[in-house]
């Protein structure tokens, strides 16, 4: 499970990018179209990309530290959908199951961990 973890991390991540360089797109479009010359979308496409950035290395860090890394992803696949909603439709679900798994993972290795103390 870890396995399938780190590689839907990976994955989420990476499609978490494009997701974010389409929304730096639209909000750089949109402000050179608006009288002021800014977009707020600007500012979300830039959260998008930390989350991002969280998800990948959580996916990085599955077989390691499998809690902490189930944690990361699962941050950032709320937080990126929150951040740019539709833009992250993609990243979303991928990263929200890799989390899930690297938390299930953990309990998995938590118990071959006793198996083998007690052998």
């Amino acid at each position: 499970m870890r396995v399938a973890s780190m590689i839907l991390g990976i994955i989420g991540g990476i499609a978490g990018f494009g997701g974010a360089l389409f929304a730096l797109f639209v909000g750089g479009v949109e402000a050179s179209f608006s009288a002021s010359g800014t977009s707020s979308i600007i500012g979300l496409g830039v959260t998008a990309i930390f989350f991002s950035l969280l998800g990948l290395v959580g996916g990085a860090l599955a077989l390691k530290k499998p809690k902490v890394a189930g944690i990361m992803m699962l941050i950032s696949a709320i937080g990126g959908v929150i951040s740019i909603s539709w833009g992250y439709v993609v990243a979303f679900p991928v990263l929200l199951v890799a989390g899930i798994l690297a938390l299930i993972g953990q309990k998995e290795k938590n118990k071959t961990t006793l198996d083998k103390e007690v052998v």
